[in-house]
């Protein structure tokens, strides 16, 4: 078996509405809405399914947890211009601008958490 690339996750979240707003308004993913009347986040090839917090569909991760996921999302929008954008919000920055090595290489990162403590890193690889 070989695995090639992730189609999609799943966030537990506490409030829907907020959650796309963060990652539709501020990080600037499409909001879609599917089957009906779930709703996702999609940019790229992928995209990310919201579950709400004690309304999860089924099947379901075993102990679905806010604040629990941390993931790297890779950016083409330059970093000072990422930060300048999350300033204008007032979204704390964790950590960052820091080097890290990614699935492709180097890459230069900052960490910011979403409405419900996720960690989120952006990046941009230092090759492009």
């Amino acid at each position: 078996m070989k695995i090639s690339k992730l189609d999609h996750l799943v966030l537990t979240v506490q409030d829907i509405d907020a959650t796309c707003h963060f990652y539709g308004d501020i990080l600037g993913m499409d909001v879609i809405t599917f089957d009906n009347d779930r709703r996702a986040l999609r940019f790229g090839d992928q995209k990310i399914n919201l579950h709400l917090k004690g309304h999860e569909f089924e099947p379901k991760a075993e102990h679905p947890t806010l604040g629990s996921a941390d993931f790297c999302l890779i950016s083409s929008t330059k970093l000072d211009l990422i930060i300048d954008e999350l300033n204008s919000h007032r979204i704390p920055i964790v950590q960052g601008p820091i080097d890290k090595h990614g699935a492709l290489g180097p890459m230069t990162s900052i960490y910011v958490r979403d409405p419900d403590k996720n960690l989120v890193e952006i990046s941009n690889y230092q090759n492009t």
